[in-house]
């Protein structure tokens, strides 16, 4: 069996289907209700853009906590660096990828 277009018959059935949802009016407005309260918990993560300066400083502290971790072993100390190295090694991973965009892609985040 070829994966492909449906049957004409079938195609028939299915746009009649999707000419009635639609015309249903109540249907989209429950749709379009739904998409509004569905909004995606990570956004404001992904849309997170940080600046050079926060992230040298982010970086800087992270070094040093690593090595006052290291020569200290004092648990806290340790706990801060773990807490600290993840988002850090987030904000670089950002701000290397806006580097990296290319300049029709920053022309149109600009425009949003």
């Amino acid at each position: 069996m070829t994966i492909g277009r449906l049957p004409d018959h079938e195609q028939r059935i299915l746009d009649r289907l999707e000419a009635d949802l639609r015309r249903d009016r109540r249907l989209d407005r429950q749709l379009r209700t739904l998409q509004l309260k569905r909004r995606p918990v990570l956004a404001p993560l992904a849309a997170y853009r940080p600046h050079p300066v926060t992230v040298a400083f982010s970086l800087a502290l992270s070094i040093i906590l690593m090595v006052t971790g290291i020569r200290t072993s004092d648990p806290a100390v340790i706990w801060a660096f773990a807490l600290v190295w993840p988002l850090t090694l987030y904000a670089v991973f950002r701000l290397l990828c806006r580097w990296s965009e290319t300049e029709g892609l920053r022309e149109r985040r600009r425009t949003r």
